[in-house]
């Protein structure tokens, strides 16, 4: 091994060590063949934690991370866009829910 490769190898280590990844918890509630609900429930979590508190709050980063690690790109993209257009189907914080009679 050269020392370009070594010092690349040690580098990479040593990120790694200082790097710490972690992913939601499991729950009884969602078999582990499919995380969709999971999911959402997550990704709603974490923008009613922003809505009550702030992005900076820890649990809110927590619920964002949970969210991010566990839901495809795509539909967090999705999403995203679907709440700036103000179409999201699911529960908007802040947004009264109307009565449907």
């Amino acid at each position: 091994m050269d020392c370009c490769r070594f010092f690349a190898r040690r580098t990479q280590l040593q990120m790694a060590d200082e790097l710490t990844l972690a992913t939601a918890p499991t729950s009884k509630r969602f078999p582990t063949t499919n995380q969709a609900k999971a999911c959402y429930m997550y990704y709603n979590s974490w923008h009613q934690c922003k809505y009550d508190h702030s992005e900076e709050e820890p649990q809110c980063a927590k619920l964002k991370g949970w969210a991010m690690s566990m839901c495809p790109m795509e539909w967090v993209t999705k999403w995203e866009a679907q709440r700036e257009a103000g179409t999201y189907p699911g529960p908007v914080p802040g947004e009264k829910s109307e009565s449907h009679h």
